[in-house]
């Protein structure tokens, strides 16, 4: 299977958008990083997952801590999408953030988060599946989430 027809073909399938935050080491900051890999796993208990790079930071950092944020972006945050969607990704200084109940980092402008404690990961080809349990979460603001679609950020038609 060709990786790039692999990826046209996946494209064609609309996902929302967040970045998984995490604390870093004790000298580093915060390390975060762009999925759309994101989703549901189960209610009770409450699962969710992602998917990550097994290299990238993000990774070690959650094994490290144990913990993750999941924030929602909404449709007006491409640039934070892409500031972390980078292999070498964005800081946090000068973004607006608070800590949540794990300490994992919480975009204070993003539609919704949810704080988990890693719950157990999976070897998914040349990624990691992180499954974690959700240990508390919020609804910061009213919008549009932003999306990824055939690898641009479409709005959605909001049907009253």
């Amino acid at each position: 299977m060709e990786a790039r027809a692999l990826r046209e073909v996946c494209g064609r399938y609309p996902t929302g958008v967040a970045v998984i935050t995490c604390l870093g080491s004790e000298d580093e900051e915060p390390v975060g990083v762009t999925v759309n890999s994101f989703t549901s796993v189960s209610l009770d208990p409450a699962l969710v997952l992602f998917c990550v790079h097994r290299e990238s930071r993000a990774l070690a950092a959650v094994r490290a801590s144990g913990a993750f944020a999941v924030n929602i972006l909404a449709s007006d945050q491409a640039g934070l999408c892409r500031a972390f969607a980078r292999r070498d990704t964005a800081g946090f200084s000068g973004l607006p953030h608070e800590p949540a109940r794990t300490g994992s980092p919480v975009f204070g402008d993003a539609l919704a988060f949810l704080d988990c404690e890693l719950h157990s990961m999976f070897p998914g080809g040349d990624h990691v599946i992180i499954i974690g349990e959700v240990v508390d979460l919020g609804l910061l603001r009213e919008g549009q989430p932003l999306t990824f679609f055939r690898s641009a950020h479409p709005r959605l038609e909001v049907l009253a």
